[in-house]
């Protein structure tokens, strides 16, 4: 399946996650920048509240859209141990990545949020969603830090994912919603024939 761009991803996976609906205690939360485009179809459709957790992927050297890890708003940081022992990538370099990335974290931060951190999420029901999975770092990093939140339910909500993301992260979380989970992944943007890259502008509009 090809989705027309991120919204129509985001009209039929809130069609699959319609049993939440008006629920006063469910949030939706984005993974900028493209997730969000997502969740906000989904958060519109259930009418429920959209925020966003800030995660940013710590980049192969020499290759920044493989993931060897990422790092949360919280500062919680994950790590694809089999990529970093099997090409031996050095710790010099994650710390530095990592530190990198968090100050991009601080930059999104003020300009979403107005500086404020992540919203109160206890006792919540947290619909954590992006636009596909590949590797699954940034997903699992943002999984991490909201396990530290106290939540009611977390819910993983995808339009696409890798089986082996699919396998890794389902066992982890109260509910696992994905439309396709293809054989062959290469990456994220092949199942979208509009696969724009969205702009800090549009979050913010989106978040209003």
């Amino acid at each position: 399946m090809i989705y027309r761009d991120r919204k129509e991803a985001g009209q039929r996976l809130a069609e699959k996650l319609s049993h939440y609906r008006d629920k006063a205690d469910v949030i939706v939360l984005g993974l900028p920048r493209g997730g969000v485009t997502v969740a906000h179809e989904i958060a519109r459709a259930l009418r429920c509240p959209l925020d966003i957790l800030i995660v940013r992927k710590i980049g192969f050297p020499g290759n920044r859209e493989l993931a060897v890890g990422a790092v949360s708003e919280t500062g919680t940081v994950v790590l694809n141990e089999e990529i970093v022992s099997g090409y031996g990538v050095s710790r010099e370099y994650l710390d530095g990545e990592a530190a990198r990335q968090k100050e991009e974290i601080a930059r999104r931060i003020a300009l979403y949020r107005g500086g404020t951190g992540v919203p109160p999420l206890a006792g919540k029901t947290v619909i954590l969603v992006d636009d596909g999975i590949a590797t699954g770092a940034t997903v699992k990093a943002a999984i991490s830090t909201l396990k530290q939140e106290k939540l009611a339910k977390l819910v993983v909500a995808m339009p696409v994912a890798s089986q082996e993301a699919e396998r890794e992260i389902t066992p982890t979380v109260d509910e696992w919603v994905c439309l396709q989970t293809p054989a062959w992944f290469g990456a994220v943007g092949q199942f979208y024939a509009d696969f724009t890259q969205v702009e800090d502008e549009e979050v913010v509009a989106m978040l209003k």
